[in-house]
């Protein structure tokens, strides 16, 4: 089974995004802590070029270069580890 990403975006009020995963999941994440440096200034400081977020690469973009990983909005981070087998290694 392939790792989870973002299918739809829409971007709601106080920096919020509204994410459709391609499990079928629907999230909500708040991403204001996520947008900082330079290249997020103008996304932080006017809400119109917020609203143009989009799905790129099963993750979210702008149209002045700015993206989000997918792992970062599904899970915060790295992605869980699947489910693994105990080790037998021999001692």
């Amino acid at each position: 089974m392939s790792m989870p990403r973002i299918r739809a975006a829409i971007p709601l009020e106080g920096m919020r995004l509204h994410l459709s995963l391609t499990d079928g999941r629907e999230i909500e994440r708040l991403i204001a802590p996520w947008l900082t440096g330079p290249l997020f200034e103008p996304i932080r400081q006017d809400p119109s070029l917020f609203a143009q977020v989009h799905v790129e690469g099963g993750g979210v973009a702008w149209p002045n270069g700015a993206d989000l990983c997918p792992d970062l909005l599904i899970w915060g981070g790295l992605p869980p580890a699947e489910d693994a087998e105990p080790r037998s290694d021999p001692l």
